[in-house]
């Protein structure tokens, strides 16, 4: 049985944060290289690949409110209603373009590095309800893992039977797939060393975080670098912690996808950044 690891490229990772639709293209290559080998090194990992949407995806959302779903049109003219129910709609296809044009860079630094990698849109497999995972068919990521192969998903649209339509971010999708798949690992790669104690300032790094000791430091984790819907630090280790309580066997790690073999590192079994266990 091959150890199955998740893998989350952060978009402040792959792209910058700050400036609109602009893709880090050297940092995507030299991930792409580090996680070739490490899987030559290390053939017993069986890896499922997530990445953000940065400055794409994000910059869209922003725009058109995308994640929070259709507003309430209560009280409004029908002429109204017509031209945000478009609007939001149009921003929902932007949107879908801007994270489905990410994916297309990072599917060529993978293929280009010798990876089998498999795009799967989220937006055309899932539908959720009020912002949860409520149907996802994921035949094809077993199929996928089965035949060797490395499904690669994203933070996406998703229609959604309450509110309309929303975003789910690459760890919400990781959310759902975890119960469905039990990894040991979920390796989430960003910009930061680690988690901070003390962000921004960031000099107190949090060796490891657990449900018990959470309380201590919830306060002072921050939000994230650029534009982010979905979420900055805090919001991303309550979710981790949330999984963490449910499979006592899984590490999830936080750490820096930047420099020459961080991203090796973590995945031949080192453990760099912060670490987040059950206990």
């Amino acid at each position: 049985m091959k150890e199955i690891v998740f893998l989350k490229l952060g978009g402040s990772l792959i792209t910058d944060k700050t400036q609109p639709y602009t893709p880090r293209l050297e940092i995507l290559e030299n991930i792409s290289a580090q996680i070739r080998q490490a899987l030559n090194e290390n053939p017993g990992i069986s890896l499922v690949i997530g990445h953000g949407s940065g400055s794409f995806g994000h910059t869209a959302a922003k725009k058109y409110h995308t994640r929070d779903g259709l507003i309430d049109y209560s009280g409004m003219s029908s002429k109204e209603n017509i031209l945000l129910y478009e609007k939001y709609w149009q921003g929902f296809s932007q949107v879908w373009f801007q994270a489905s044009t990410l994916n297309r860079f990072v599917l060529e630094a993978l293929h280009a590095a010798g990876l089998p990698v498999l795009s799967l849109s989220p937006a055309a497999s899932v539908i959720s309800s009020n912002g949860k995972v409520k149907n996802w068919d994921l035949s094809p990521i077993k199929s996928a893992l089965e035949a060797g192969l490395i499904p690669v998903v994203y933070g996406d649209v998703i229609f959604d039977t309450a509110i309309g339509g929303t975003i789910l971010s690459t760890e919400d999708l990781f959310e759902h797939l975890a119960e469905k798949l039990n990894p040991s690992r979920i390796l989430l790669a960003g910009i930061e060393r680690a988690v901070w104690a003390d962000y921004p300032e960031c000099t107190q790094k949090i060796e490891k975080i657990t449900p018990e000791n959470f309380s201590k430091y919830y306060q002072s984790l921050g939000g994230s670098h650029g534009t982010d819907v979905t979420g900055g630090m805090e919001s991303k280790v309550r979710q981790m912690l949330s999984l963490v309580k449910n499979n006592e066997k899984l590490t999830i790690q936080i750490f820096s996808g930047e420099g020459k073999d961080n991203l090796f590192k973590a995945l031949i079994g080192e453990q760099p950044g912060t670490i987040i266990k059950n206990s």
